[in-house]
């Protein structure tokens, strides 16, 4: 007897279609956690490029897994991305020596933020450029707590380590991260400094860039090699004064921006480069310049 092939067809047919659901449903769910799990990323690498990375070898995995006995997906891509993330850290700090100058966290747009609905205090450059002298596994551990709430029982299971572990890692990443305390994150006070940093350099009034500038302020730049840009931090009141009348003091025009949850600018002139600002005490602690080309990409369509 020869084989029904309607019967063959209709139960292919079926098969696409069950397929095609669960591959809609993977999506969906992916796509309802994604801003949350790009702020992860984001978070632990301080890098638009290598987060999306780490978010589309995610897709892959989440898509790609048996998902039949996963009864959340929101804990369990945060596992599979912080996972990734801390090996992309790890090989990110291994070639770390191949960066010419100061690496600076790149700057990420956050009006609107792709990160959703959530505190962007904690994304600030002079926060992720403080999270640079963490391990990679402080880093994960410190943002998984701190920042998204998780539990250390729940954190050594993402990390494969006790929950004892997690918890000095935290204790670890939270005294070198001690400085983070003194940082103003009052909008209207950084938009108030920046805005008279910049108005005194163009002019080169140094009185009043030394009553904005805190006595040990530290300027940061980061050209990668491929844009001017001091190759180690200037340090002190009086260097730093010296530094920015000299570059500010050309014809340039300066927009504001919102970049990582603060007010920042983005300056066009014989470079192109974003400028933000940390803020102690009520004067300008520390200035980021960062002007690496590869890192304004994608403010081009903020």
């Amino acid at each position: 007897m020869e084989p029904d092939r309607r019967l063959d067809a209709d139960a292919a047919a079926v098969g696409m279609t069950v397929t095609s659901a669960r591959s809609t449903q993977a999506h969906q769910d992916f796509q309802a956690h994604r801003a949350m799990l790009y702020g992860l990323a984001y978070r632990m690498l301080g890098s638009v490029h290598d987060a999306d990375d780490v978010l589309q070898e995610a897709y892959l995995r989440w898509t790609a897994a048996d998902r039949s006995g996963v009864a959340e997906p929101r804990r369990y891509l945060t596992r599979v991305v912080a996972r990734l993330a801390v090996d992309a850290l790890r090989d990110r700090q291994a070639r770390r020596e191949e960066y010419v100058g100061t690496w600076l966290p790149e700057p990420v747009s956050t009006e609107p933020s792709p990160f959703g609905a959530v505190d962007t205090s904690d994304l600030s450059i002079a926060v992720l450029h403080l999270m640079e002298r963490l391990t990679p596994p402080q880093r994960a551990v410190y943002v998984l707590h701190t920042a998204f709430g998780l539990p250390y029982a729940e954190i050594a299971g993402t990390l494969e380590r006790s929950p004892g572990d997690c918890r000095q890692l935290h204790h670890r990443a939270s005294e070198a991260l001690a400085g983070r305390a003194r940082f103003s994150t009052d909008p209207a006070e950084l938009a108030r400094l920046i805005d008279g940093f910049v108005a005194a350099a163009r002019l080169g009034d140094v009185e009043r860039l030394e009553r904005l500038l805190h006595h040990d302020v530290v300027a940061w730049s980061d050209g990668g090699g491929r844009a001017r840009a001091a190759r180690n931090p200037v340090r002190g009141r009086a260097k730093v004064v010296r530094f920015f009348t000299a570059i500010l003091g050309r014809p340039f025009t300066a927009a504001p921006v919102h970049l990582n949850g603060a007010p920042a600018l983005l300056v066009e002139g014989r470079n192109r480069y974003t400028l933000a600002v940390s803020a102690a005490g009520g004067r300008i602690a520390g200035i980021f310049l960062v002007a690496n080309p590869d890192k304004l990409a994608t403010l081009d369509g903020r």
